[in-house]
């Protein structure tokens, strides 16, 4: 959610985690091509001196003891918590968790909003697992209280900071002594609450029908408002047998990562039937197009239940908006603002479907998951304590659904939108994993991306923030051992990504997440949009571009991960969009709607316009792209750069939900050259094994002849010394891989990048016996057109060894050798 910068106050620097190089990039260092490390005081000589890992760790091997690719235990991922029906479907059993409620009670209606229960029930509590239940036959519900369609619902509670007494009533403050008691309970009988595991909710707090927030506060002015007929509800849900198709088995590092916003995918899409854009079942009829463009996994911003009704209070305003949607209502229902069929069950079916449509063309789909805090918020005012949203999880049970301050009065928040869920709490923890299993499992999902995911490594329930991948007890560590995590060869399961920061603490820990777990690398983004961007201001060096270019060893290589565990990215849907990285000196967010007015974002975004040049603006977009596809590690990049999508300059558009957010499809003859340059750069890529690699580069010759794997070059054709790749006024590096050795059908690749301004020319090495080197693309404007990328075999004949070639300024040249 957050940018994470590596050099900002949202984190700082890496933490001293993670600094040791694996075995096979010390190999590559000793033969002269290897990377520095990211800081840039550390030369590659401190480098060579860093300890190796022990042999005797085998390249899977955890730190902590968890097998590679476990079977989940079927007891941790099963649960009954929520409102079910019985195997006839003739009763509704409601059970809910709470420690420390001395009442609750169900509330059933026939309608989500605007009238009154139909009939309530108390619950009764399981001392033994805090547990309260009640069943109702359904028969009773329809004969007696008149509730013929969906069962709608929501809890009452009462504890002891507002104990029950018989003579309380809707709207009254009968009972209560504190809107916050001395162990952080915070029950109020007069908000409704929701079920933390209903499978779809009615509707948002807010929306076109109620902008009323102060009904769902507790406090002096708000405490007897009863928020019961404009409170979200649980709808109970009858099973559901729609396919979410066979989900596909691909490795990681052999994906291509589309992020992308679920309604902003289609809404601007004339290809769409109206009824159908920004709609589950519109994104799914985008799934043989995003398979054309060779996409294998598409990634969505939050799609779990979030406060987003807001949006169309005032249509053609942000002010209090939600478009990206990081403000999580529930963590089961999919969200039903983007579904078509809004009707009881509607959304579950469709999300389903559409699951099944990017399936069928072979797609993953991962979503964004928000566990790090909910859309519950934080404290109205810091100055007061007693003033919150009581919605659901804090009036059930407040101290486990969050972490809160020493004296239990106050959130406690890593976040900046309202307090940390409290990861550290077993009870908490079931709810994150059984959630997730039921996306896996129930909707189909195949993996997930966790949004400020440091907060799932704390190590303190209440009074502290303390980040340890170490600790087994951790929400990171419990998921990787329940969920049933994807092989590093593919296979069944589930690919997990950890976005590596929060705000403050030691939350900034990009490199340093349990074995296992891949990472959004930030510090690939910051190193090449420096070098880019930058030039004369920011120093970078040859060694910081190649550690980035054969996947972040110094990240990830000290704990058994391989290189497809740093996910790379050059943009994503918190900042600017590629196109806008090389076209903005900076950020633009109070234009007026529809561009914005959007708040906060960051203010040093690495960004350049390229001294207004539109030209030159795409081809720096074309080298970003290149990076991304070329580099070791698993790539993503976001929905619509394919199309050099604009946000105006806007970095921080989480909510502007208007048409100037929305992917515009509409073409144009640089639009479409740049998605033709997209789409045969990913098929290369695809085709070309070597740019994929399992295990980090060797600067040994593999396979005998007498080419070594990866081998570094300067551009007058000899290798690199230390002195060069620790120099930041060097800004010209290629390298060459033996495809050979990955069974590649190219025998060698040859890549180099410029960095210069000016034209440099490279001498290039050795193709191999009988070989010669032949140009798939060159990024230099000269070349801009369809055909930019050369088909396969279509190539265009450069030479062999010790050829010069003439590179622009800026520019990323790629040849192969055959």
């Amino acid at each position: 959610m957050l940018t994470g910068n590596d050099d900002t106050s949202q984190g700082g620097r890496r933490n001293g985690f993670g600094r040791r190089f694996a075995a096979s990039a010390l190999i590559a260092l000793f033969a002269g091509c290897g990377p520095a490390l990211e800081e840039p005081e550390d030369t590659l000589e401190d480098a060579l001196t860093e300890t190796a890992p022990d042999d005797t760790q085998g390249e899977d091997t955890p730190l902590l003891a968890l097998p590679d690719g476990p079977a989940p235990s079927q007891l941790a991922v099963t649960f009954t918590l929520g409102a079910r029906y019985d195997a006839t479907q003739s009763n509704i059993t409601f059970r809910v968790y709470s420690s420390r409620s001395t009442r609750i009670e169900v509330y059933l209606y026939a309608q989500a909003q605007g009238a009154q229960e139909k009939v309530k029930y108390v619950l009764t509590k399981d001392a033994a697992t805090n547990v309260w239940s009640k069943t109702v036959a359904v028969s009773t519900l329809k004969n007696t209280y008149g509730i013929t369609g969906p069962v709608y619902y929501g809890y009452r509670a009462w504890g002891p900071n507002w104990p029950y007494t018989s003579s309380w009533t809707k709207g009254s403050g009968t009972g209560f002594l504190a809107d916050v008691d001395a162990q952080g309970n915070r029950f109020n009988p007069n908000k409704l609450l929701l079920d933390p595991y209903a499978f779809e909710i009615s509707h948002d707090p807010i929306n076109p029908s109620n902008t009323d927030g102060t009904v769902f506060a507790s406090g002096a002015s708000y405490r007897n408002l009863d928020s019961g007929t404009k409170a979200m509800k649980g709808i109970v849900l009858p099973p559901d047998s729609t396919s979410y198709g066979a989900k596909p088995t691909r490795a990681l590092k052999d994906d291509v990562i589309y992020e992308v916003h679920v309604r902003g995918l289609t809404k601007n899409d004339a290809s769409i039937s109206a009824a159908y854009r920004g709609t589950y079942k519109g994104a799914g009829l985008k799934a043989a197009a995003l398979a054309q463009l060779g996409v294998t996994a598409v990634e969505f911003l939050p799609v779990q239940e979030t406060d987003n009704d807001a949006n169309d209070v005032a249509p053609t305003s942000t002010a209090g908006d939600n478009y990206w949607g990081y403000m999580t209502l529930n963590y089961f229902a999919p969200d039903r603002r983007y579904a078509y069929d809004k009707t009881a069950g509607g959304p579950t079916r469709e999300f389903k479907e559409m699951v099944k449509a990017f399936h069928d063309q072979g797609i993953k789909v991962f979503i964004d998951a928000v566990y790090n805090h909910t859309g519950e918020g934080g404290a109205w005012s810091a100055n007061d304590k007693t003033t919150y949203n009581v919605m659901s999880f804090r009036g059930l049970d407040n101290p486990t659904y969050y972490s809160l301050s020493a004296d239990l009065q106050h959130s406690w928040d890593n976040t900046g939108v309202g307090g940390n869920f409290n990861t550290y709490n077993p009870i908490a923890q079931d709810l994150i994993v059984h959630s997730l299993a039921h996306w896996k499992d129930t909707l189909g999902v195949d993996g997930f991306r966790f949004d400020l995911a440091s907060v799932l490594g704390n190590t303190c329930q209440h009074g502290c923030f303390n980040y340890d991948k170490f600790d087994a007890n951790t929400a990171l560590n419990r998921i990787w051992r329940d969920l049933e995590p994807r092989p590093a060869g593919g296979g069944a399961g589930v690919d997990l990504i950890a976005e590596p920061w929060a705000i403050g603490g030691n939350s900034y820990q990009v490199g340093n997440y349990p074995s296992g777990w891949s990472e959004w690398n930030g510090i690939f983004r910051d190193t090449l949009r420096k070098d880019q961007n930058q030039l004369g201001v920011a120093t970078i060096t040859p060694g910081q571009l190649a550690s980035r270019f054969v996947g972040s060893s110094d990240l990830f290589g000290d704990d058994g991960r391989r290189p497809w565990n740093s996910i790379n990215f050059m943009v994503a849907h918190d900042g600017f969009t590629l196109r806008d990285v090389y076209a903005c000196n900076q950020k633009s967010n109070s234009q007026a709607w529809p561009y914005g007015p959007s708040d906060g974002g960051e203010d040093d975004n690495h960004s350049w316009d390229q001294g207004g040049a539109a030209a030159d603006q795409r081809r720096a977009a074309r080298n970003g792209l290149a990076f991304l596809m070329l580099s070791a590690g698993t790539p993503m990049f976001t929905g619509g750069d394919e199309l050099l999508r604009t946000q105006y300059c806007n970095n921080n558009v989480y909510n502007l939900d208007s048409d100037k957010n929305w992917i515009d499809w509409t073409t144009s003859t640089d639009k479409e050259n740049f998605r033709t340059f997209t789409r045969r750069l990913i098929a290369f890529r695809k085709a070309h094994p070597a740019l994929r690699p399992d295990q980090y580069y060797s600067g040994t010759d593999g396979n005998g002849n007498v080419m070594e794997q990866l081998r570094w070059f300067k551009s007058d054709g000899t290798v690199p010394d230390s002195a060069y790749f620790n120099s930041g006024s060097n800004h010209a590096l290629a390298w060459r891989v033996d495809g050979t050795e990955f069974g590649d059908p190219a025998s060698a690749i040859y890549i180099a990048y410029n960095g210069w301004s000016s034209s440099v020319d490279f001498t290039l090495p050795w193709p191999g016996n009988g070989k010669a080197w032949h140009r798939v693309t060159d990024t230099c404007n000269w070349a801009e057109g369809d055909n930019q990328v050369a088909n396969p075999g279509a190539e265009t004949l450069v030479g062999g060894e010790s050829t010069k070639y003439g590179m622009c300024g800026r520019s990323v040249l790629v040849l192969v050798a055959k």
